[in-house]
Formats: C-alpha cells, structure tokens, sequence
C-alpha cells in the first residue's frame, strides 16, 4: 500500500446508522482544515482538547453539532496532528462530513493506514500494529487478553531483550576479529560465548513453542466428536453449542460429512466437530464422511469418543492407537435409558457419563474439555506468539542460531559466526519491523561497555 505521507487523510472510525459516528483526521494540514470547518477549533487550540461546535459547510450553513477532539503531533495515534469529530450517527450527516473534510484538502484514507502511519512515524512496532487487528477481532476473554499483551509491547520488549543479548555476543567476536592482538585486553572466551548464544536460543525456542497455545485460542481449540452411527454425536454437538447446528436423526450414517462450530467454554472458544459414524459401509458417500473422520481426528487436540455401551477390546485398541498424543475423553451417552457401565468394565481413559438429549452431565463435561486443552493462564505480562508470521520468523532465527552454537561447539571463524547472527538479528527483526544492529552500534557498543584502550 502506497502511503503519501504528505497528505492529510480522514475516514470513519466507527459504522453510521447508531446514535453517534466517529471521524478521524490525520495528517499535516489537519488542525487547518478542521478549523475551517468548526467555528470554536482554530490553530491556537489546545492539545487533547474537546470542544462543542457546530460544523458547517462551505456556505456556512450548520451541518451537524458534534464534539471535536484534537491531538497534537507527536501525541496521537499515529504521531501526527490529527482530530476526532463525534457526530450523529446518521449515514447521510456523516457523508456529508466526509465530502465537506475532502473539499478543504482531505484525502480519503486507505484500509489500514491510519495504523500503518502510527508503525512508519514510530509509535507502534510491526507486532503490535498487527495486534490492533487482532484486539478489533477479538471474540473471548483469552483472545482480548492475547492480543492487549501484544499491543502493550509485550512481545516486542522480549525481542529488545534477545536483540541487548545479540549485541553483547555480537560485540564480543568483534572484539575477538579485530582486537585479538592486544594482549592486554580481556574479553570471553569461546565458553562464554556458547553459553550466552545457548541461553539466548533456548528463549527463541520458547517463545516458538508458544505458537501452539496461542495459534488455539486465536482460532478456536478443536474438539473431534467421534463414535459409531447413532451414538448421539450430533445431538452432543448441538448440546455444546447450544443450537440446532447439526441434523439428529435415529437413521445410520445421517451425518455424511463433518459439521463445525465455535463456543466458548471459561472464556475461551472451542472448535467443537461433528464427524460421520465410524463403520463398514458400502455407501460411497459415507464412506468419504468417514476418511475425513480420521483426517479431524489427527488434526483434533481433545477427542471426545462418544459411546452408549461398552467397546470392546478391539475398538479400545484402535482408539488408543488413533488418539495417541491426543487428550481423550470417553463420554458415555444416553445415561438416560442405557445401563452404567459395571465397575469391572471401567475404560483405560477418563469416562463422563451424560445425556446429551437431557442436558445432564453437560457442565461436567465442559470442565473436562477446558482442562484436557491445557490452555495457560493467561495474564497481561504473558507472551504468548499468536502469528504465523512470527512464527515463522521464530524459527528460521532457531536454524540459523543453530548454526551460530555448532560453530561455537567446532571453534569455526569468528567472522562466519558473526555473518550468522546478523541473519538471526534480521529474522527477529522481521516481527517488529526495527531492530537490526547497525555496524556503529555494535563499535558503540564495545567501547561502551568494554575497556578498549584506556
């Protein structure tokens, strides 16, 4: 996106059609062309003022009555001076706004680029732009909490901790390149070196391996419902889901593909998946329901196998064998009209008895699913890596480091390990757009924090 940082831009900050709307200016020219069209606003008005005015067009005639917000460079949202219009929410008063702002020099604002100006003048790091994303997307307490984390630098501070433990690494094969020659000069040894470069690894390692828990509760954990034909799976997923998402019928194989639905359980949302009965058939249909019963399954992280009797020994193999690193819970339907399950018959895996038709047992079961997820508890200090970006990023710097530590381990050149770490700074650097370690700062810092010379 071409962004013209020159203009002054404007557009609507919030839908038309409620009670108010907000407009957003930003840019040079944008105290200007705010007081020329709101009779209290001029260019000597206050920073973080809010004034009632009214808004007039260009013949002078009111248009609305609306509340001014200015911002003065560089204490706004994106670092520039800007404003904010709260009028009525009418769709017709807003436009009118709108085609009033662009006639005194406004241009209408691109997808996005209000927050693209607040990364490129410096008031947010590429991480937490996207986070701002996330925090408009975010649909449960655990994925708001993710993404406030985020948008409160939390993941861009601990790569400002990686990239202070790079630039003392990176100074010190410096000193090593180009001092090693002065005898009375002390800096680490090899030792210290790959201590240092392991430490800084295993916390690239860390934060990679919390892609799992926060790719999850961005997009939902999923639940695989399985079970033979007519065991009530769909009538357990409409249960959870509180909604008649799935056909429930007393025919074999009704459920011909998978059904898929979000809810939220302790505030966090759950995938659950409806899948086809397992069973022989020769139904061609059906049985491609059911090859993608085992696709859900492997991809699945809770399991809930879904019985009305006692498996036998053959069935109780498979699942174990299916569901191996899998969280499975064995859920007895239909509790209602079925038998308990005799005490010498207990199943090796947990068991809930329930009656999905009649809603008992639903609560404990819930329960179940949220600690088989094993979801952390997630608090505004917690770094949790959402993106697949970073993601990415993460581990492409982890191979790279990789490198560094095996030429470390071999006692290689030092100028081919620093060549390394410049890739890995440049990789990290990829999550917050800035970052990279310049030649003068690795020199500024050997002489800052190292005795060269005296």
């Amino acid at each position: 996106m071409e962004i013209f940082n020159n203009d002054t831009i404007c557009a609507l900050a919030t839908a038309t059609g409620g009670a108010l709307c907000i407009i957003r200016i930003s840019g040079p020219d944008a105290i200007r062309i705010i007081s020329s069209v709101c009779k209290k606003i001029n260019e000597t008005t206050p920073a973080n003022s809010v004034t009632y005015t009214d808004i007039c067009d260009n013949e002078g005639n009111p248009v609305d009555d609306v509340m001014v917000s200015v911002f003065r460079s560089p204490h706004s949202y994106t670092g520039e001076d800007s404003a904010e219009i709260s009028c009525h929410g009418s769709r017709y008063i807003a436009s009118r706004i709108i085609s009033l702002l662009i006639s005194h020099g406004c241009r209408q604002a691109l997808p996005g680029e209000y927050t693209q100006r607040a990364y490129l003048n410096g008031k947010l790091a590429l991480d937490q732009a996207e986070a701002v994303a996330d925090l408009i997307a975010s649909t449960n307490a655990a994925t708001h909490k993710l993404a406030l984390s985020q948008l409160r630098g939390n993941i861009s501070s601990k790569l400002a901790d990686l990239r202070e433990k790079l630039l003392k690494l990176t100074s010190l094969l410096e000193l090593e390149l180009d001092f090693s020659d002065h005898e009375d000069l002390e800096f680490a040894d090899r030792t210290e070196l790959l201590s240092l470069a392991k430490g800084i690894d295993d916390k690239i390692i860390t934060l990679a391996r919390s892609f799992e828990a926060g790719k999850a509760i961005k997009e939902g954990v999923p639940v695989a419902i399985i079970g033979k034909t007519n065991v009530g799976k769909s009538t357990l997923l409409n249960r959870l889901l509180h909604d008649d998402k799935a056909i429930v019928s007393d025919i074999h194989g009704t459920t011909r593909d998978v059904i898929e639905d979000n809810t939220i359980i302790n505030g966090v949302s759950f995938r659950f998946i409806d899948t086809a009965g397992i069973r022989d058939t020769s139904d061609e249909i059906e049985r491609l329901g059911i090859e993608r019963t085992y696709k859900k399954i492997k991809e699945a992280t809770v399991i809930l196998w879904l019985i009305d009797q006692r498996p036998g020994k053959e069935e109780i193999e498979e699942m174990a064998s299916l569901t191996k690193n899998k969280s499975l819970i064995v859920v007895q339907n239909k509790i209602d009209i079925m038998p308990e399950l005799d005490s010498d018959e207990s199943l090796p895996f947990q068991t809930i008895r329930i009656s999905a038709k009649k809603g008992v047992g639903i609560a404990q079961l819930e329960e179940s699913i949220y600690k088989a997820a094993n979801i952390p508890e997630i608090t505004e200090n917690d770094t949790i890596i959402t993106s697949a970006r970073h993601y990415e990023a993460l581990l492409r710097a982890h191979e790279t480091f990789s490198r560094v530590i095996e030429a470390l381990n071999n006692d290689y050149s030092g100028d081919l390990i620093a060549e390394d770490l410049r890739i890995v700074l440049s990789q990290l650097a990829e999550i917050t757009g800035k970052g990279v370690i310049t030649p003068n700062e690795v020199l500024g810092n050997i002489f800052k924090h190292f005795c060269v010379g005296k």
